[in-house]
């Protein structure tokens, strides 16, 4: 969406008249390419068409948003579903994020899509449901987490950070890989901002799968798994609630952040906080694929 309403840990710089990526982010992997200008609207328009004609998969226009294409009334997923328009602003690196996201991962961003139109329908434009939260909170802020060892959750149920994060670096690209997928964790990353907290849905697979689509900095691009945790969002059966979704802090990942090796990093760093009094996690969501 156009706007951020996400916490992501913190203060960020401005990235509105930004015109160069920034040293690159592991997390940007395949979003950017380091020195590449940040894209206008023609481009971004390109990229989906290319992007569209590579997996036959639609996505909606990126069409500029100013005062014609808003005097159509439509709220900003509505006109999504009904025009196939995306409202993008020119020159702006939260807009040009959210556009990538949808050329990366249009199965998320469709079902995204279509439950909130469910629930507008239900509720009208003026209110939000518990569903709608979470769904925004993980259209900006969301990562998928893929785990192939459910021993390394109970570290990350009590937000014991330096067991998951430095104990088992190993496991970061084997056991454990991450999909970023909210474009504003994203650009607050390209903006500088090197300590956002994703909202995470967490998905239990096979090691070997998880292996076969992750980089040596645990990133992981899986289409053929992101078709089955769409199929769930729309279902209701994933982003129901918000309290679903786990904090992780991205600095905390093996490599991620420039000071991860200090001895008190998980100590003194504002993002790692402990768990909430009462605040427990759901079990993983079980993903069974014949292949990858």
């Amino acid at each position: 969406m156009p706007t951020s309403t996400t916490s992501l840990g913190g203060s960020h710089a401005s990235t509105e008249s930004q015109a160069r990526v920034r040293d690159p982010h592991p997390a940007l992997s395949g979003w950017f390419q380091p020195g590449e200008h940040l894209p206008d609207l023609e481009l971004l328009e390109q990229q989906r068409l290319a992007a569209q004609c590579a997996d036959g998969i639609a996505r909606p226009r990126i069409s500029a948003q100013d005062p014609a294409l808003l005097a159509d009334g439509f709220h900003y997923e509505a006109r999504i579903a009904a025009t196939g328009q995306l409202a993008t602003r020119r020159d702006n690196a939260h807009d040009a994020f959210n556009a990538r996201a949808w050329a990366r991962h249009p199965r998320l961003k469709w079902a995204i899509n279509a439950r909130q139109i469910a629930d507008i329908a239900k509720v009208g434009s003026r209110q939000r449901t518990r569903g709608q939260c979470a769904l925004t909170h993980f259209d900006e802020a969301g990562a998928i987490v893929w785990l192939a060892d459910p021993a390394l959750l109970p570290a990350w149920d009590g937000h014991d950070w330096p067991v998951l994060f430095r104990a088992n670096a190993a496991a970061w690209g084997r056991e454990l890989g991450i999909t970023v997928f909210g474009h504003a964790v994203l650009e607050h990353l390209w903006s500088g901002f090197a300590l956002p907290v994703t909202k995470c849905v967490v998905v239990a697979v096979d090691a070997g799968l998880l292996a076969a689509h992750s980089d040596r900095h645990a990133n992981v691009l899986w289409p053929v798994a992101e078709a089955a945790v769409a199929a769930e969002i729309v279902a209701g059966r994933l982003l129901a609630d918000p309290q679903e979704l786990r904090p992780l802090p991205l600095a905390g990942i093996p490599g991620w952040h420039a000071r991860g090796a200090q001895q008190d990093f998980f100590a003194c760093t504002p993002c790692f906080q402990p768990v909430r009094a009462g605040r427990g996690y759901p079990a993983p969501w079980s993903l069974q694929l014949a292949e990858s």
